[in-house]
C-alpha cells in the first residue's frame, strides 16, 4: 500500500495536482469526509433510516466547504496561469484603469440623468401650480383695487370684471373670490354663496404670513381647509377706517391637476395620510418615527404609525422610502405616453407640496405628495420647447459628439493594442536573453529596432553582458583590497596602547572606534618616568586610508621626537606595547624636561613639509607629573579637553595654537594645571559630540553630564556609557565619524 501511495503521489506531483497549500489540503479533507459520511448515510438508510437524516446536513456543509475551498484554489491557479504573461497583466490593468472607471462613470451619469429628469418633472408640476397661483394673484389684486375704489366712492362693493372673467376664462369658473370689509363679508355677485372662511391668522401677531400681508406682500400658497386642498391667494388693503381682505380660492382637484398632466404623463396626488415635519416632533407626538431631518410619514390616523412611509426632501429632490402602498392616493390623472425607443424608459419621481393650515396660518402637519410618472422624451420636449427647430440641431450636435467620442475610443484601442505588443515583445526578448545569460552565454544580444525607452533597456542589457566579465575581475580586485584593508586595520590596532603602566597618582583609559575600516583619530600614552606620563590625542582631516596613514605618521613622529629629546636610550619600561613588541620610550633622567609646545612645533613643520596642503591634524599633547599633580599641555587646534572636579566644576584646556601641518613657522603656547584627587581628565574627538538626529547634535553638554553622573565608576565603564549613549543618539543611521575618547583620573 505504501508503494502504491508514493507512486500515486509522485505522479500527482509531476502533474502539479498534489495539494500543497493548507487551503488545497483542507478542500481535500472536506471532500473526503463528505464522501465518507455520504457512504455512511447510504448504509444507515438500509439499517437505521432515522439516523441517516442527521448526516444529510453535515454532508451538504462539507460539500459546500470543499466547493468553496476548491474554488479559491482554482482561482489562484487560474490567476497564476493567466497573469504570468505580461500581455495578460496589461489587459487586466487596462480593464481596471480604463474599462471599470468608464463603466462607473456611465452608471453615475445614468443615475444623475434619472435624478435630474425626476427633478425636472417635479419642477414642471410645481412651476405649473405656481403659474396658476400667479394668475390668481394678478386677478385678486385687480379685484381688490376695484373693490377699494368702489368703497371709497361709497358705491356698491361689486366686482363687475369678475363676472366677465368667469364667462371668458374656463379656469375661473372653478375659482371663487371672497371679500371682507373688516369682518363683514361683501356680496361680490348676486348669487354668491361664500364657502371660504375668513383667514383669522392675518390678525395674529408673530405669524409670518400675517406680517407679510401686513407689509403689502401677497399670500399665495397651497392650503388645507376642511381636509381639502386649495390654491389660495389673499390680499389686504386699508380702505378708510376699515380693512379690505380679498381671497381667491381654487380647489386642488382632479380637473386642475389634469391640466398639468395633459402634456406630462401620469400624476398622482396624495392629499391625506401624509405628515410633514421634523421627525423629532413625530417621536414626541406619536412615538413612531426615529431619525432626524425633515420627513413625511404616513400614519393610520389614530395617533399610531404602524406602517411608515418616509418622504425625504434633500438637495436631489424628494424620494419615498418604505411601503408606498401605505399611502392612499387621492386621485390619479393623466396617461403615461408610449415609449419611443429602448432608452425612453419610465421615470417615477415624487415631490412634497408645502401646505398651510387655513385656520392657523402655520405650516400644516398634514402635507401632500405629488408622484409623477413620465418619460424622457416628454421631458425632452418640455426642455427644448422654447428652441423650436433649433432642438433638431442640438440633437444632431449631440449625435456628432457621440460619434466623435466613439472614433476617439476606437483610435485609442488601436494605439493601446500596438503599444501593448511593443512592450510585451521587448519583455519577451529580455526574458530569452536572461535565460541565455543564466546558461553562461554572454555573447547573446537583443535585437534593437526602435529608439524608445524599451530600446534603451535592450541596449543597456547588451552593455551589461559585455561588462559582466569586467565586473567579475573588479570583484576579485575588490576582495584583494578588502583583504589588504583588514591587514591595515590589524596593523593600526597595534599602534594604539594595549597595556598601560599607570602612575600611582593617575589612572588612564583610551577608546577609538573607526567609522570605516581604519581610523583617522589618534591617541597614545607614553610613560616618561616613574612619575611622568605623556598623553596625546589627535584627529586627522578626512577618513579612510589616507587619514590612517597620516595618523601612523603622527604616531611615529610623536614617539620619535619624544625620544630625540632624551639624552640616552635604555630597555623599554613604558606603555603602548606588550613585552617583546620592540623598543619603547625610555625613561627621562631627573631634571630633563620636554616641552609639549616644542614637540607640536616640530610636528607641525614635518607635516607641513611632507603632506599635501589639504592634509592637517589637530593634536593635544600633555605631560602629567605625578609628584606635583600638574599637567603641562599644549593644544594644537583640537577640541579643548575638559577637567571635571568632584563638585562638577569644569575647566577647559585651551592654551596652544592652530592645527598642525597647515601653516609653517607656528609657535604653540603651553598651559599648566593642577589635577586634584578625583578630578577627571576628558579628551574626545568630534565624532563624540557632533552626531546628529532629529533633536540636533549630541553636544558637549550631554557628554559632560554623562561623565559627571558616572564619575565614580571605573574609566572603562564611563567610556562604555558614553559610547552607548552616542550609539543610541545615532540610532539606525551610519556612524558619521571616528569616535575617540581618552579619560584620566587623578588619585
Amino acid at each position: 500500500m505504501r508503494e502504491i501511495y508514493w507512486k500515486l503521489r509522485a505522479r500527482m506531483v509531476a502533474a502539479n495536482l498534489w495539494p500543497r497549500g493548507w487551503i488545497a489540503r483542507g478542500a481535500c479533507y472536506s471532500l473526503g469526509l463528505a464522501v465518507g459520511l455520504f457512504v455512511l448515510q447510504m448504509l444507515l438508510i438500509l439499517i437505521a433510516p432515522k439516523w441517516s437524516d442527521s448526516l444529510g446536513g453535515w454532508v451538504k456543509f462539507l460539500l459546500f466547504d470543499a466547493a468553496l475551498l476548491f474554488s479559491i484554489v482554482a482561482f489562484r491557479g487560474l490567476k497564476r496561469k493567466i497573469l504570468w504573461r505580461l500581455r495578460n497583466r496589461l489587459i487586466v490593468t487596462y480593464v481596471f484603469i480604463g474599462v471599470i472607471p468608464a463603466v462607473l462613470l456611465i452608471a453615475m451619469a445614468f443615475i444623475t440623468i434619472y435624478l435630474f429628469a425626476g427633478q425636472f418633472a417635479s419642477f414642471v408640476v410645481t412651476s405649473d401650480i405656481n403659474s396658476q397661483l400667479r394668475s390668481m394673484q394678478a386677478v385678486n389684486a385687480a379685484v381688490s383695487n376695484e373693490l377699494a375704489a368702489r368703497i371709497e366712492k361709497s358705491q356698491a362693493p361689486t366686482a363687475e370684471s369678475l363676472a366677465g372673467l368667469k364667462k371668458r376664462d374656463r379656469a375661473w369658473r372653478r375659482r371663487e373670490v371672497t371679500a371682507w370689509q373688516g369682518s363683514k363679508i361683501l356680496p361680490l355677485t348676486a348669487n354668491q354663496n361664500a364657502s371660504v372662511a375668513f383667514p383669522d391668522f392675518i390678525n395674529k401677531n408673530g405669524n409670518p404670513y400675517a406680517k407679510a400681508i401686513g407689509e403689502g406682500q401677497p399670500f399665495k400658497e397651497i392650503v388645507r381647509d376642511k381636509d381639502e386642498l386649495y390654491l389660495r391667494v389673499a390680499a389686504r388693503f386699508e380702505v378708510g377706517r376699515e380693512t379690505l381682505t380679498v381671497v381667491t380660492s381654487e380647489p386642488l382637484d382632479r380637473n386642475l391637476v389634469a391640466d398639468v398632466a395633459s402634456n406630462l404623463g401620469e400624476i398622482t396626488l396624495y392629499a391625506a395620510g401624509i405628515n410633514f415635519g421634523d421627525a423629532r416632533d413625530d417621536d414626541q407626538s406619536r412615538g413612531s418615527v426615529t431619525g432626524s431631518g425633515p420627513k413625511a410619514t404616513a400614519s393610520t390616523g389614530s395617533g399610531k404609525t404602524s406602517d411608515v412611509v418616509v418622504l425625504r426632501n434633500g438637495k436631489s429632490g424628494a424620494s419615498v422610502e418604505g411601503d408606498e402602498q401605505v399611502l392612499k392616493p387621492t386621485f390619479t390623472v393623466g396617461v403615461l405616453s408610449a415609449s419611443t425607443g429602448i432608452t425612453d424608459r419610465e421615470i417615477t419621481f415624487g415631490t412634497p407640496l408645502q401646505v398651510v393650515d387655513w385656520k392657523t396660518g402655520d405650516l400644516a402637519r398634514a402635507g401632500a405628495l405629488v408622484k409623477v410618472r413620465t418619460r424622457p422624451s416628454v421631458l425632452y420636449s418640455h426642455l427644448f420647447a422654447a428652441l423650436g427647430d433649433i432642438a433638431r440641431g442640438v440633437e444632431y450636435l449631440l449625435l456628432a459628439i457621440l460619434i466623435f467620442f466613439a472614433v476617439i475610443e476606437l483610435v485609442a484601442l488601436i494605439i493601446g493594442t500596438r503599444m501593448t505588443q511593443t512592450v510585451t515583445g521587448a519583455v519577451a526578448h529580455l526574458y530569452n536573453a536572461t535565460r541565455n545569460v543564466d546558461r553562461g552565454d554572454f555573447s547573446h544580444r537583443i535585437p534593437v529596432k526602435s529608439e524608445d525607452q524599451l530600446a534603451q533597456l535592450s541596449l543597456s542589457f547588451n552593455s551589461m553582458t559585455e561588462s559582466i566579465e569586467k565586473l567579475i575581475q573588479e570583484q576579485k580586485e575588490k576582495q584583494r583590497l578588502e583583504g589588504e584593508l583588514a591587514i591595515a586595520q590589524e596593523v593600526q590596532a597595534q599602534l594604539f596602547p594595549r597595556q598601560v603602566s599607570e602612575l600611582e597618582s593617575l589612572e588612564v583609559h583610551g577608546f577609538c572606534r573607526p567609522a570605516r575600516t581604519v581610523s583617522g583619530d589618534y591617541y597614545d600614552f607614553l610613560t616618561a618616568s616613574s612619575h611622568k606620563l605623556i598623553l596625546a590625542v589627535g584627529d586627522i582631516s578626512g577618513k579612510g586610508i589616507s587619514a590612517a596613514l597620516l595618523m601612523a605618521t603622527i604616531h611615529s613622529a610623536v614617539r620619535a621626537y619624544s625620544v630625540e629629546s632624551l639624552p640616552q636610550m635604555r630597555e623599554p619600561v613604558a606603555v603602548g606595547a606588550v613585552a617583546g613588541a620592540g623598543r619603547m620610550m625610555a625613561a627621562w633622567p631627573e631634571g630633563i624636561e620636554v616641552s609639549p609646545g616644542a614637540l607640536l612645533g616640530l610636528l607641525n613643520h614635518q607635516l607641513y613639509e611632507s603632506t599635501p596642503p589639504e592634509k592637517y591634524a589637530t593634536l593635544f599633547l600633555g605631560i602629567y607629573d605625578g609628584r606635583s599633580h600638574r599637567l603641562t599641555y599644549s593644544n594644537g587646534g583640537h577640541l579643548p579637553p575638559i577637567l571635571i572636579s568632584e563638585g562638577g566644576a569644569v575647566r577647559r584646556l585651551e592654551a596652544g595654537g592652530t592645527v598642525v601641518g597647515l601653516f609653517d613657522n607656528v609657535t604653540y603656547d603651553e598651559g599648566s594645571v593642577e589635577m586634584h584627587p578625583g578630578e577627571i581628565f576628558l579628551a574626545y574627538s568630534d565624532g563624540v559630540t557632533e552626531p546628529e538626529n532629529e533633536f540636533g547634535e549630541f553636544g558637549e553638554e550631554r557628554l559632560i553630564d554623562l561623565v559627571s553622573t558616572n564619575r565614580h565608576l571605573p574609566l572603562v565603564q564611563i567610556s562604555q556609557t558614553v559610547t552607548s549613549a552616542v550609539d543610541d543618539w545615532i540610532g539606525d543611521n551610519e556612524q558619521p565619524d571616528d569616535i575617540t575618547l581618552v579619560l584620566a583620573r587623578a588619585r
